[in-house]
C-alpha cells in the first residue's frame, strides 16, 4: 500500500511568521474602510474592479461573514506590512489583485491574465539544498538543457506585457537570480512598474552593487532564503553554503539600506524551509531579527524530485492553476515549479504572450482534469501533493 502523502496548501504556506512592524489589523482596516468609501481613490477603475471592491468590502467588514471561511478574504500580517508601505491610492489596486491571488483560486475563478508571474532570471544555482530539485543531477547536466540566463531583452518583453495587468511578480524559481549577469539592468527596468516585486536571494552573492540595484529598482520585498541560525546546520540544509558569508552579505544589504536609503520603503525577510525540529524559530528571529523586517518558516514540500516519487494519493485541484504562472528563463512557460522540467508546459512566450499561454488549451484542459478530481491520470501531478 503506498503512503498517502501530507496535503501542501500552497496558500498561507508559513507556519511560522514574525514581523517587526507595529502595525495591527485594526488599524490598517481603519484606513482601509476610510479610502474605500471615498470615490476619488476608485474613479479610474472599471467596472469588474469596481464590483470586488464592493465584495472585499463585504469580507472585511460585514459582521456576518464567517471569518474562518476559506473563501472570505482575510487580511493576514504580511499582507498588512505590504499595505503598509503603499500610498493610499494604490491601496484599492492592491486589494483587488490581492483578492484574485487568494480567492480566485479557491473559487476556481479564471480571467486574462495570472493573478501572479513568477520569471526565472536563472535555473543555476550554486547552492544545493537538501530539500531542492537542484540535487536532481539529471536537471543540473548542463547537457539536458535546463540549465542558463534569462537575456535582458527577452525579460523586458515580459515585464511590458505584465505592466498595469499583473500586480504581483516574483523574480526567482528553480534557481539563484543573482546568478543572471543582466540582474542589475532587469531589477532598473522594474522601476515604478509593480504593485508588488519580490526578488528571492540565497544572499551569497549579493554584493555592493547588487544591493544598489535590488534598492534603486522595482523591488517591494526581498527575501532571504536561510534555515538556520547554527552554523553546521545551515551547511547541512544549505549545501555549499556558509553562513558567515550569507550573514555577513545580509549585514551590508542592511547597512546601505539604512544610511543610504532610509526612505526606501521596502519589506526584507529572511525566510527559510522547516525541514526538521532542529530548526528553531527563537534563534533565527535572534539571529536575523535586528537585520530584517520579517523572520519566517514555510512548510515543507517534497519536490526534490517529483518524477521519482510515490503517488500522492491526493485528488484536490492544485491551486496555483488559478495562481500563478512560471516563465523559465528559456520563455517556456510552465504551471507550476514542482514540474521542473516541464513536462506541462503550455508553450512558449517567444511564440505566445502571457495572456495566450495563460488562457490556452493546454493550461485550460489541465485545470479541468482537475477539477474533475483526475490529478492520477496526470503526470506529474499524480506524484505532487500541492492544493
Amino acid at each position: 500500500m503506498i503512503e498517502e502523502k501530507k496535503e501542501y496548501k500552497k496558500h498561507n504556506s508559513f507556519i511560522k511568521f514574525s514581523s517587526s512592524s507595529k502595525n495591527d489589523s485594526n488599524n490598517i482596516l481603519i484606513k482601509i474602510k476610510k479610502i474605500l468609501n471615498n470615490p476619488n481613490y476608485l474613479k479610474h477603475l472599471n467596472s469588474v474592479n469596481l464590483n470586488l471592491i464592493k465584495v472585499i468590502q463585504k469580507d472585511l467588514f460585514s459582521p456576518n461573514m464567517k471569518k474562518d471561511s476559506n473563501d472570505i478574504f482575510k487580511l493576514s500580517q504580511h499582507v498588512i506590512d505590504d499595505l503598509n508601505i503603499l500610498e493610499d491610492k494604490e491601496i484599492p489596486k492592491y486589494l483587488i489583485h490581492r483578492y484574485r491571488y487568494e480567492i480566485y483560486p479557491i473559487k476556481k475563478i479564471l480571467d486574462d491574465f495570472p493573478p501572479y508571474l513568477q520569471i526565472e532570471p536563472s535555473s543555476i544555482c550554486n547552492y544545493r539544498c537538501v530539500f531542492c530539485f537542484e540535487t536532481d543531477k539529471s536537471f543540473t547536466n548542463k547537457k539536458n538543457g535546463f540549465m542558463g540566463t534569462m537575456k535582458l531583452e527577452l525579460f523586458k518583453d515580459i515585464i511590458d506585457q505584465a505592466h498595469k495587468n499583473v500586480e504581483f511578480i516574483s523574480l526567482a524559481s528553480r534557481g539563484e537570480p543573482l546568478v543572471c549577469k543582466d540582474i542589475d539592468k532587469m531589477l532598473e527596468y522594474t522601476t515604478g512598474k509593480f504593485l508588488n516585486l519580490k526578488i528571492n536571494t540565497n544572499a551569497s552573492l549579493l554584493n555592493e552593487k547588487s544591493i544598489h540595484a535590488i534598492l534603486n529598482g522595482g523591488v517591494k520585498t526581498v527575501v532571504f532564503s536561510a534555515d538556520a541560525a547554527d552554523e553546521d546546520l545551515y551547511a547541512k540544509l544549505r549545501v555549499n553554503g556558509n553562513l558567515k558569508n550569507v550573514l555577513k552579505n545580509i549585514e551590508k544589504f542592511n547597512k546601505i539600506k539604512t544610511t543610504r536609503y532610509p526612505n526606501k520603503k521596502i519589506i526584507t525577510r529572511v525566510s527559510g524551509v522547516k525541514v526538521n525540529d532542529s530548526q528553531d524559530i527563537n534563534a533565527m528571529q535572534n539571529l536575523w531579527g535586528d537585520l530584517v523586517n520579517q523572520v519566517a518558516f514555510v512548510d515543507y514540500n517534497p519536490w526534490e524530485n517529483v518524477y521519482d516519487s510515490n503517488e500522492s494519493q491526493i485528488s484536490k485541484p492544485c491551486s496555483d492553476l488559478w495562481r500563478r504562472m512560471f516563465v523559465w528563463w528559456d520563455g517556456k512557460a510552465n504551471p507550476c515549479d514542482t514540474d521542473y522540467k516541464s513536462i506541462l508546459s503550455p508553450g512558449n512566450f517567444k511564440e505566445m504572450n502571457i495572456e495566450k499561454l495563460w488562457n490556452s488549451e493546454v493550461y485550460n484542459n489541465l485545470r479541468q482534469k482537475h477539477e474533475m478530481k483526475s490529478r492520477k491520470n496526470i503526470f506529474p501531478c499524480k506524484n505532487c501533493c500541492v492544493t
